[in-house]
């Protein structure tokens, strides 16, 4: 015994170790791939922002699609635009860039540093009806672009449509296209600390469609001026941009009222659960089946809980992948309290996500081989196979369609195929040995399952559930308190991944994050100890009938008689 313990102590500090190991080798990776990103709020999104008179800055268009829909993305080219003399070239993005499905080409608007420009024409151009048609449709669906000016975001819309009621008949509708942008640059010394883009609806041209063959000239302006906001600073402003308003006071609300509900789950649980099964556990550790005919309740059927599962490989699989997730986000949240993902960081979440559940694969193998091994299982090789496929399998399909949709649209959330083989072959090369690695050393994991109380050698005879006992209403029931609890952070979070807001708040998301472990597993205690004692008294109540029927049947024997 005390070599086991002391074997399961190396064996603890190993897996310490090598969780260590893999939180600062993440750090590391993220790090390399925002090169000059310090860990703190105030940063430099590159190594060298500083400007000359006249020196030239690059502005890039990154996306163009519905305002409503920003999910759907489309390069900015795909609307007849003018283009750079020289010709389109792409800016070499990162993985997490492009993942964020950003297409970044140059303009023809020459924004050189402290160089003001007054109605400067980009190019004169004769639209056709299909080039109309959209512009047309863009305008009709409120589209807007995105550009990027010395890693500054900036929005803007193509057009607008007004409505005309005359005194009799249908209104009708009048869509017009903006021809001509201002562009406001703010500096501070030798930086760029600012920039805003206004659209002049007095240099609108009408599109509608009794119009053709319609001659448009594109313009720009450029006006500069100085600000007292330091560089360090410019990134503040977007936490205050008007499309990502904070309420402070409705996520408190929300963390309250989830304390709330875990103080009365941790009350119920305290009070009713742990004072009877505690006393329980001692007694059927015990080795005298002679009492079992005395038990009643959850009780009767004590010995057939902690049976293993039938599918023990597929199980065991599930749970080292949900650990491997959940080491994942803690991770993520290291990172995003030291400062990584700032407004508008272009990737860095995605490059985050895939580096480091790479990283992770280990805890994956890890886990699931050793509970596997625990529960008897010898095909250990298989259920690394099985812990490889089991999340990144269904994933990789659900991609697949996604991406096929993507592309048949030609929306810019469509990986290309370099991205995909990056990809793939980062999943080849570190998930999949770090996952066998893992799996090796929970194989090796001598430690066996360690039950409560005994379990019976023949399992006993599940009755027929009722439909309310199924897997997915009880999936229902058990998903909607912890809902509950987080439904408020959750809206702001859908705001944020199928909205334009931006979420900043990640300590406050921490918080929920360990509020919803807690109500989850609580309320997972509390199903299953329900569920368990609904089978004991379906069974009791089955074994009443029977007798209730021997027992006619008995009586109506000397009747025949």
């Amino acid at each position: 015994m005390a070599q086991q313990g002391q074997h399961t102590n190396r064996h603890k500090s190993w897996a310490v170790g090598l969780l260590l190991a893999v939180c600062v080798c993440s750090v590391a990776a993220i790090d390399s791939t925002n090169a000059g990103v310090a860990p703190s709020y105030r940063r430099r999104l590159l190594a060298d922002h500083t400007y000359k008179q006249n020196d030239p800055v690059p502005l890039y268009a990154a996306k163009v699609g519905p305002f409503a829909n920003p999910s759907e993305t489309y390069e900015y080219y795909k609307l007849p635009y003018c283009k750079p003399k020289d010709g389109v070239r792409y800016k070499t993005l990162g993985m997490g860039e492009v993942v964020d499905a950003n297409r970044m080409v140059t303009t023809p608007y020459q924004l050189n540093f402290l160089v003001e420009r007054k109605g400067e024409k980009t190019c004169e151009k004769t639209l056709t009806d299909e080039d109309m048609s959209k512009f047309r449709r863009a305008v009709m669906d409120d589209w807007y672009f995105q550009m990027y000016y010395d890693d500054l975001p900036v929005w803007g819309f193509i057009g607008k449509v007004e409505k005309i009621i005359p005194k009799a008949g249908q209104p009708e509708y009048k869509f017009f296209l903006f021809t001509h942008i201002d562009f406001e640059v703010k500096y501070n010394g030798d930086n760029v600390v600012e920039i805003n883009v206004l659209t002049d609806p007095n240099q609108a041209v009408d599109i509608s469609e009794n119009t053709k063959d319609v001659k448009v000239q594109f313009s720009y302006s450029v006006k500069w001026t100085q600000t007292t906001i330091t560089f360090d600073d410019r990134l503040q402003r977007y936490e205050r941009f008007p499309l990502n308003p904070i309420h402070l006071e409705i996520h408190w609300f929300s963390i309250i009222n989830s304390c709330v509900t875990v103080l009365l789950l941790t009350g119920f649980l305290a009070t009713i659960l742990m004072r009877v099964l505690k006393a329980d556990f001692v007694k059927f550790s015990r080795e005298d089946a002679s009492m079992e005919e005395e038990e009643s309740g959850w009780k009767y059927i004590h010995g057939d809980v902690f049976r293993f599962p039938p599918s023990k490989s597929l199980f065991c699989a599930f749970v080292g992948t949900g650990t491997q997730i959940f080491f994942l986000s803690l991770f993520i949240f290291a990172l995003a309290l030291i400062g990584v993902f700032y407004p508008y960081n272009r990737g860095a979440l995605f490059t985050a996500l895939i580096v480091l559940y790479a990283l992770t694969a280990c805890i994956a193998g890890y886990v699931a081989t050793s509970y596997y091994v625990q529960m008897e299982g010898h095909g250990w090789v298989q259920n690394i196979l099985v812990t490889c496929f089991c999340y990144c399998g269904p994933f990789f399909c659900m991609f697949m369609f996604l991406n096929t949709v993507a592309i048949v649209y030609r929306s810019t959330a469509a990986l290309p195929f370099g991205t995909i083989v990056i990809i793939l072959v980062i999943w080849g090369l570190v998930t999949i040995p770090l996952t066998v690695a893992g799996g090796i050393a929970g194989k090796n994991n001598k430690a066996d399952f360690a039950a409560p109380c005994r379990t019976n050698k023949y399992p006993r005879e599940v009755p027929e559930l009722p439909w309310y006992r199924t897997a997915f209403p009880q999936m229902l029931m058990a998903g909607f308190l912890p809902f509950s609890a987080i439904y408020v952070e959750l809206y702001y979070i859908f705001a944020s991944v199928w909205g334009h807001k931006v979420y900043i708040i990640w300590s406050i998301l921490l918080i929920v994050y360990i509020i919803l472990i807690i109500v989850t597993a609580f309320i997972t205690v509390a199903l299953t100890y329900f569920q368990v004692g609904w089978l004991v008294d379906k069974r009791v109540r089955t074994a009443f009938q029977a007798l209730q029927a021997r027992a006619l049947l008995q009586d109506k024997g000397p009747v025949r008689s």
